[in-house]
């Protein structure tokens, strides 16, 4: 006995570690997700290491003592959609800002311009323009911009969201954002993203429309009740003749316009300068509201939805 505890221990079989072990968090992360488990996920490979650290069906916990179901909150709808264009475009918030600001007050004076007297007879029609506007140029500019999105993301999209969204034109290997957007796609494909979308928006279009005339002729209705004595200028447009006028409007004059903006977008921010770019878009989209508010003034007059008084 006194001979074998002089010899020293006995010797002991190697024991492998796995390397991934010594590696710091977000690397041990990526192994164990290459592998087919996650940090704290369900597995997806072949066996499942699960979590970081279970094996088998990959619903073990992982090193951190989180479950396998334990996930963040999920964003969904417009949050994430905004997330994706904003991870394609870095530009698009300030786009959308000025569009906001800057295009819907445009679009109000090319409407009072195309009015008699600069529509100051008309301010409750130019009013229920205003409502309406601002709903569609946020809607137009949500859904003509490109995502990064990924195409398992897409599919779990409800059925509403993937229609008024790129899910089929993607599906159908037509451009997913604008007709211009960078890509090997053919004619037809491009033509199919200009057709797709227009629908879209004169569907669009006539549900804001009858939501925003809603409103207007509501708030005018209650300003009657509060003050007896106002009386509105004109009177108040028919709500579903309306929205179809703002479906048409959409369909085809912002269609069209906003397409061709996004195909100048994609190629100008290339080559321009931040700053310089930023202009461009103050300018440019001033511009195209002009002549949106102009060429829907002008079409409410040709389908007599919107009647000055005598």
């Amino acid at each position: 006995m006194t001979a074998r505890l002089q010899a020293g221990p006995l010797p002991r079989a190697p024991v492998s570690v796995p390397a991934w072990r010594f590696q710091p968090r977000s690397a041990r992360r990526v192994a164990a997700l290459a592998s087919g488990g996650g940090d704290g996920g369900a597995g997806k490979g072949p066996s499942g290491g699960g979590g970081g650290g279970g094996g088998g069906d990959g619903k073990g916990k992982g090193d951190d003592g989180h479950s396998s179901g334990d996930k963040g909150p999920q964003k969904g709808g417009l949050f994430r959609g905004w997330e994706e264009r904003v991870a394609y475009d870095s530009e698009f918030p300030i786009k959308v800002l000025m569009e906001q600001v800057i295009g819907v007050g445009a679009c109000v004076i090319g409407d009072m311009s195309a009015r008699p007297n600069w529509g100051l007879n008309e301010l409750d029609l130019i009013f229920a323009t205003l409502v309406v506007g601002s709903i569609m140029n946020f809607t137009i500019m949500y859904l003509l911009a490109p995502t990064a999105s990924a195409a398992g993301a897409a599919a779990a999209t409800p059925l509403v969201g993937r229609l008024i969204g790129d899910y089929y034109l993607k599906a159908w290997g037509a451009p997913g954002g604008n007709c211009f957007e960078a890509g090997a796609f053919s004619p037809a494909q491009r033509l199919t993203n200009l057709v797709y979308k227009g629908a879209v928006f004169a569907v669009i279009g006539f549900f804001a429309g009858v939501v925003g005339t809603s409103l207007s002729n509501g708030l005018l209705e209650l300003r009657k009740k509060v003050d007896p004595s106002f009386t509105t200028q004109n009177e108040p447009p028919n709500v579903f003749a309306n929205a179809f006028t703002w479906a048409v409007h959409m369909g085809v004059s912002s269609n069209i316009r906003y397409q061709a903006l996004g195909g100048l977008d994609a190629g100008l921010v290339k080559v321009m300068p931040v700053g310089l770019f930023r202009l461009y878009q103050a300018v440019i989209r001033g511009a195209n509201n002009v002549v949106g508010g102009m060429s829907f003034a002008t079409l409410a007059r040709i389908l007599g939805t919107q009647k000055a008084a005598a």
